[in-house]
């Protein structure tokens, strides 16, 4: 075995790095096949996913193996293999295996414990199936490595550290609060109709959203996803994907996942989508409005007057404090007493007849409060700008569907895959993932015990059939020698002869798989091959229908 692994993922790899090498399903095909074409490959698969790609080949040189694999990433990808190679790891024999089954376990995910992942490397197996590129090692890998994932989520707990990256990301959107809270009575767009966007429509029908609208570039699938989350109770329809953004002024909270290589919400039409957003009908809530005549409602009003409580404009000069002077503000002014106050200063809403005292309190308390800078890089909040989040919106896809600027839009939330991967790196993990790795260390190990056993088989088989021939052809030379023995007594002979050579023949063979099995027990098929002369071609026959037998086993068993 010399399997080999070439990628890079959330963890080695920034979002926009990921981003430019996400590969479309169709360049996924074409690397395969080039992988096949390279001379150290002789099987390969892509795991491609909105965190992670990689480059699984069983590959009989390593050094050569790394170049031919790295290159060809790098071509498929469209990042230069220069600014492409300080994100890429590289995994071998064991410790690629020990790899991608902590990917499947969701060890390896941006939400430890996550269980989409089981999906996706069915999805690669399947591809290789189809692309007939995956042969007896790829095909024993990915299927072992989704019974340890689905082990790891029965047997172990991993699954209470772990959520979908859809949960994970509306837990975002909340913001802390319950996301059933939160998701109630909210009306959702999804854009796309794949296994993610399938999944966050599937979890928003769950949280209780009063509509689930479904945009998806084929009519059809969207139309499907929507009559079975009906099916199952929810309020969806599907639109074509033209009707986006007239849907979008109506959607409080949209999650994107497409396969698209551009962008399918730009800045621009979320801005225009939020300006003409259409607000649900109030509720029969309770009255909250401040009583009337209040100083709140007094505020209130002179806001809905101006658009704003108007500021003391500035002294140009010191304020005339003459006996006179006052007398003749108060004259405008209707103020007799307390506070002087300038011509054209008059409080909006009536407070020049607040008792001096009080103001005079509050006016050295607030002269003395100091004042909260905005950090740095971050724009300050629109003076009077207390408006709710109007649209909430998750993009999942890789590259992106949202163009990044709408992080920066008023009434806008935008959560993506760079957001989810900062809060996911503090997010704390389950005591159960250490019996998730400790089973699979054992898996390796079990595996790795397997497949050198295995890699032995074709040289007891080569032995075993060289032996038949031998008891062969000296029973036919027997048989011209004592030309009187009858059929019984020929019977007799022939299976006598043939019990001696098992019964030499099964210690031997016995013991070379149990020893092959352990660590630098590949050197046992050499020696066998050595000491018994065995014809190469003999035993690579043998592999070759091992593996046509193995081909024809794993077709539909994804």
């Amino acid at each position: 075995m010399s399997l080999l692994v070439v990628g890079l993922s959330h963890r080695s790899a920034p979002v926009s790095v990921l981003e430019r090498a996400s590969l479309s399903p169709d360049a996924q095909v074409k690397l395969l096949h080039d992988t096949l074409a390279a001379e150290p490959a002789t099987e390969g698969a892509v795991l491609a996913t909105c965190n992670r790609i990689e480059l699984y080949a069983d590959v009989d040189k390593f050094h050569a193996g790394v170049a031919e694999l790295s290159t060809l990433l790098a071509q498929h990808s469209g990042v230069g293999l220069e600014e492409l190679t300080p994100y890429l790891y590289v995994h071998y024999e064991d410790r690629a295996v020990h790899h991608l089954f902590s990917v499947a376990c969701g060890l390896d995910s941006m939400v430890v414990g996550e269980g989409q992942i089981l999906g996706q490397i069915k999805d690669a197996l399947a591809r290789g199936q189809e692309l007939h590129t995956a042969g007896r090692l790829i095909n024993d890998l990915f299927q072992q490595a989704l019974r340890v994932g689905k082990r790891a989520h029965s047997e172990t707990g991993i699954d209470r550290a772990g959520q979908s990256l859809v949960t994970f990301g509306l837990e975002q959107l909340a913001a802390g609060g319950s996301v059933d809270a939160w998701a109630a009575d909210k009306r959702a767009l999804v854009i796309g109709a794949g296994s993610m966007s399938s999944l966050a429509a599937t979890t928003l029908a769950r949280l209780g959203v009063r509509e689930l609208v479904i945009a998806n570039r084929t009519q059809e699938r969207a139309e499907r996803l929507a009559a079975a989350l009906s099916d199952a109770g929810a309020r969806a329809v599907a639109v074509p994907m033209s009707s986006v953004a007239d849907e979008l002024t109506r959607a409080d909270v949209a999650v994107s996942c497409t396969g698209a290589t551009g962008l399918v919400l730009t800045a621009e039409a979320v801005a225009a989508a939020v300006a003409q957003h259409v607000e649900p009908a109030a509720g029969t809530g309770a009255d909250l409005r401040a009583p009337e005549g209040s100083l709140v409602a007094r505020l209130a009003a002179a806001a809905a007057r101006h658009g704003r409580v108007a500021e003391l404009p500035a002294a140009a000069e010191p304020l005339d404090d003459t006996e006179a002077a006052r007398s003749a503000r108060a004259a405008i002014t209707g103020v007799t007493g307390g506070m002087d106050v300038a011509p054209g200063s008059e409080c909006p809403v009536g407070l020049d007849d607040t008792p001096a005292g009080s103001l005079t309190q509050h006016g050295a308390w607030a002269a003395s409060t100091p004042r909260v800078p905005h950090p740095a890089g971050r724009p300050a909040p629109a003076a009077g700008d207390t408006r709710p989040v109007r649209l909430a919106l998750l993009d999942l896809a890789m590259p992106r569907d949202v163009d990044a600027a709408v992080h920066r839009l008023s009434g806008v939330r935008l959560v993506d895959i760079e957001s989810l991967a900062d809060a996911s790196a503090d997010a704390p993990m389950a005591a159960d993932v250490d019996q998730v790795r400790t089973l699979v260390s054992d898996e390796v190990a079990a595996f790795g015990a397997a497949q050198r056993a295995a890699h032995i088989t074709p040289t007891v088989v080569a032995l075993r059939t060289m032996a038949a021939d031998v008891v062969a052809g000296e029973l036919a030379r027997l048989d011209g020698r004592l030309t009187g023995l009858d059929e019984k007594q020929r019977a007799e002979i022939t299976q006598t002869v043939r019990r001696v050579v098992d019964k030499l023949l099964h210690a031997p063979t016995v013991r070379v798989k149990q020893l092959a099995g352990e660590p630098g027990g590949a050197g046992y098929a050499d020696a066998l091959r050595t000491l018994f002369d065995l014809d190469p071609e003999t035993v690579a026959s043998v592999s070759r229908a091992d593996l046509n037998d193995a081909d024809v086993k794993n077709r539909g068993r994804v």
